[in-house]
């Protein structure tokens, strides 16, 4: 039996060829020569709406990465997430989904009740007894946005093994180097690749891994849907995983560092992280993970204290993103849960002082210095 090969060599050569190029190729091209008139998904090239060398490097890095199958790679995280539920759903059919999972994604989701297709939200710790007989598809985040809640993965794999259901993981927050949800008994996995995955802010992608058979048929409804990825954003995600190791486990140990810099501050109310002893999601987080990711998120007194707070940063700077190598914070009451209401906020634990911070790569110290001056503010 062969050596499994570790994560770090397998971003780095998995998917080159013997005699391929050290830098893989951009194939900035639209269109192939297409003599034979065929078109076999991976083999017969002839237009990169379908197919393109660059893009399948990326996705069979991914497949491998994720212990997957196959993978396709697209336009954005929300391209991945669409496609794939409407490749799987049909009028009739029954999603299961916690509220929450990230704002678009729970749009989405309930959008398609309009096609017939009944939408259950539930909070994390709900979730396995809505998994019924009629479920078709239950779609999770492995670490929840903004409040880092971790669902228990494995007991909700098992309920959807039982009733024939299929389970989704958005493995976003955590990455397949703290954690690959298909060896916990997921079907799929999607990611915004713009985040971790590329790393450095400059590119929009999504991707997709799963049963060769299923990623297939999502193929068709890419292909169709047209929300392919262009050559130049593949090109920059695989140039991002060749470092996504060493920069997934230097922003884990920075942000375990600002948790419990955070919980000892006398203006922070509650921190939620879960590498923190103190966090309700430690054990489990423990148990599934290898690492508890790059995002801190933690209560201020109120909402003025957190607008002051955002005042008085100076290294860091608010932008609603997270995973690449700067540091950055968002306020969810007035940017990306919004137009939740104050009730459903509540019910999510969002609250008007809830600020997340998205730790990169800059020295901890000076993170911390920054924290210290802008929290003096608040």
């Amino acid at each position: 039996m062969a050596r499994r090969r570790g994560l770090s060599t397998t971003a780095i050569h998995h998917g080159c060829a013997e005699g391929d190029d050290i830098i893989p190729p951009i194939y900035q091209t639209a269109i192939f020569k297409h003599p034979n008139g065929k078109q076999i998904r991976g083999r017969d090239l002839k237009y990169s709406r379908e197919d393109n060398p660059t893009v399948n490097l990326l996705e069979r890095k991914m497949a491998a990465l994720e212990s997957g199958e196959d993978c396709l790679a697209f336009s954005s995280g929300m391209a991945a997430i669409s496609t794939l539920l409407l490749s799987l759903t049909r009028q009739g059919d029954t999603i299961v989904t916690s509220k929450e999972v990230y704002g678009a994604s729970l749009i989405l989701m309930r959008s398609l009740e309009k096609f017939g297709i009944r939408v259950k939200c539930v909070l994390n710790d709900k979730l396995e007894g809505e998994i019924g007989s009629e479920t078709k598809l239950v779609f999770v985040e492995s670490i929840t946005n903004p409040t880092l809640n971790v669902p228990d993965i494995k007991g909700i794999a098992e309920a959807c093994r039982r009733n024939g259901a299929t389970l989704v993981v958005d493995n976003t927050f955590a990455t397949p180097i703290n954690f690959r949800p298909i060896e916990a008994g997921a079907k799929y996995v999607v990611h915004s690749a713009t985040k971790y995955l590329g790393g450095h802010n400059d590119a929009i992608a999504g991707v997709l891994i799963g049963p060769k058979e299923g990623i297939d048929n999502a193929w068709e409804w890419r292909r169709n849907l047209g929300g392919s990825l262009d050559p130049f954003a593949a090109y920059l995600v695989i140039r991002g995983l060749k470092t996504l190791k060493l920069r997934v486990e230097e922003q884990n140990r920075k942000a375990q560092l600002i948790a419990e810099f955070l919980e000892q501050h006398q203006k922070v109310k509650k921190v939620h992280y879960p590498g923190l002893e103190s966090s309700p999601n430690h054990e489990r987080a423990k148990e599934l993970m290898r690492g508890f990711g790059g995002v801190v998120s933690f209560e201020l007194e109120n909402m003025e204290s957190a607008m002051r707070f955002l005042g008085g940063l100076k290294l860091i700077k608010t932008a609603p993103s997270l995973g690449g190598a700067e540091t950055l914070v968002t306020h969810p009451v007035s940017s990306s849960h919004k137009n939740i209401s104050p009730e459903e906020r509540r019910e999510l634990g969002i609250t008007d002082g809830l600020v997340r911070l998205s730790v990169g790569l800059e020295d901890t110290e000076d993170l911390i210095a920054d924290l210290e001056e802008a929290l003096a503010a608040a």
